[in-house]
């Protein structure tokens, strides 16, 4: 995974911080191109594994429809009300498709994982319910950056 952050490099998160702010936050926002250039954001539940991070998103919405068309894909999941409080991560990449579409299912070693992962997460379950019109987008990211605006209160009080 690449952390290719210039600025802020005093506020990033650890990968230890960043794992576990990706495993406890439950929602993303997801953002692609349309076929027109006209971006497109939308919410969505996510597992992260450590290293990529598992969309499990409708086959019929307009953000499958734009990554089959073009793959390129920005991620931010963020929390915090105050600004104090703010922290986050954008992560940036190629969306790949992962298994059958929609997924039913059927058995793929490479979903064990982040089926258990998205289920314990979201469903309190081990095995996914599956619905016949979702499936699993995954984004192993080129590009992370990370804020935790809660450290600045750490580098203020230093003399």
């Amino acid at each position: 995974m690449a952390v290719t952050q210039r600025r802020g490099r005093k506020i990033m998160m650890s990968p230890d911080e960043l794992d576990a702010f990706l495993a406890t936050e439950r929602t993303c926002r997801v953002a692609t191109v349309s076929g027109d250039g006209a971006p497109h954001v939308s919410a969505l539940w996510f597992a992260w594994d450590g290293t990529s991070l598992w969309l499990f998103s409708i086959t019929r919405s307009r953000r499958w429809a734009d990554l089959r068309k073009d793959q390129r894909v920005a991620v931010v999941i963020d929390s915090g009300v105050e600004y104090t409080e703010l922290r986050g991560v954008e992560l940036s990449g190629t969306a790949e498709f992962v298994a059958e579409s929609p997924r039913v299912g059927e058995p793929f070693p490479e979903l064990e994982a982040p089926e258990r992962l998205f289920a314990q997460k979201y469903f309190g379950m081990d095995t996914m319910p599956y619905d016949g019109k979702h499936a699993w987008i995954r984004l192993t990211p080129d590009a992370i950056a990370s804020w935790d605006f809660r450290k600045l209160a750490d580098l203020q009080a230093r003399p």
